[in-house]
């Protein structure tokens, strides 16, 4: 295989996990913003997944953020008559994020990046190997 191809297909992979990487901190921003009038829906888990487009240019497949979605689970309900977002029997609607869910997405992105980020350290190496041999 062309290195070149090597290290783009790696970049794409780093640039795919960075996007899950966002997805994963807005959730943990956003995992106690409820809404602000009562009964309305709080913050809604947001969702990545990916997908391989081929790259016409060079030929490969690469790895790209597919369109980001909402995670369709129900909001637990937490009793809390004194907040504004209090439906009638004093019930307020929490955000459906999970944070140990959100750590081990966030573990699993780190670990591919670096992964990816170790493709394309060596994938360098071995082209500044070849370049010089070459001179």
């Amino acid at each position: 295989m062309d290195l070149t191809k090597a290290i783009a297909i790696a970049g794409s992979g780093m640039r795919a996990q960075t996007e899950r990487l966002t997805v994963i901190a807005q959730n943990l921003a956003n995992q106690a913003t409820t809404g602000s009038t009562p009964g309305a829906d709080p913050y809604q888990r947001k969702t990545i997944s990916f997908q391989d487009v081929l790259d016409p240019t060079s030929g490969v497949d690469l790895v790209v953020a597919g369109p980001i979605g909402l995670d369709p689970s129900p909001f637990p309900l937490r009793y809390d008559p004194a907040n504004p977002a209090a439906n009638a029997q004093g019930y307020v609607k929490e955000p459906n994020v999970n944070t140990f869910m959100e750590m081990m997405d966030m573990r699993d992105a780190e670990n591919s990046y670096s992964a990816n980020l170790q493709v394309l350290a060596v994938s360098r190496s071995m082209l500044s190997r070849v370049i010089g041999m070459l001179q």
